[in-house]
């Protein structure tokens, strides 16, 4: 259970990651987005780009992470958190682990592509997830998505 103060961080940041994803669906991209905290700093912010660079592992947990250890110019990243809009897949879920990013806050649940089914032991064995910041608007946006490209 994460205290009140705390609720209040995973939320405001959640809503830059949500700022991403919606940056990602008016490109036409999968609408997800991240942020990387570093004590209590944005150190990064990325969303989707596997069609804009026609790369499969440009998710944008992975733009994220990359950009975050680009700033700290270090591959590990074990000060951080990563808040992303949508559950990571079994891709970004790896990366993290090797990362050793300590804590991942989502949004909502993948339950066709996400780790928690696929991968569940992906994540650094100390990692901690908080799921369910702002869960309604990033399954809100995600659906809406789907819902224009069927």
């Amino acid at each position: 259970m994460i205290n009140e103060e705390q609720q209040k961080k995973d939320e405001r940041y959640m809503r830059m990651a949500l700022d991403e994803a919606q940056a990602a669906f008016e490109a036409g991209e999968i609408p997800i987005g991240a942020v990387v905290v570093c004590k209590d700093r944005v150190i990064s912010r990325a969303h989707n780009l596997t069609e804009t660079l026609c790369d499969v592992t440009a998710h944008a947990e992975m733009q994220a992470i990359t950009a975050a250890a680009n700033t700290l110019g270090g591959k590990y990243l074990t000060d951080c958190t990563l808040y992303v809009t949508v559950e990571p897949c079994t891709m970004c879920a790896g990366a993290i682990g090797w990362a050793q990013i300590p804590r991942i806050v989502y949004g909502c649940q993948d339950d066709k592509r996400g780790y928690h089914l696929l991968a569940p032991n992906a994540l650094h064995p100390k990692a901690t997830v908080t799921t369910g910041i702002l869960e309604s608007d990033c399954r809100e946006l995600m659906q809406t998505f789907f819902k224009q490209k069927r």
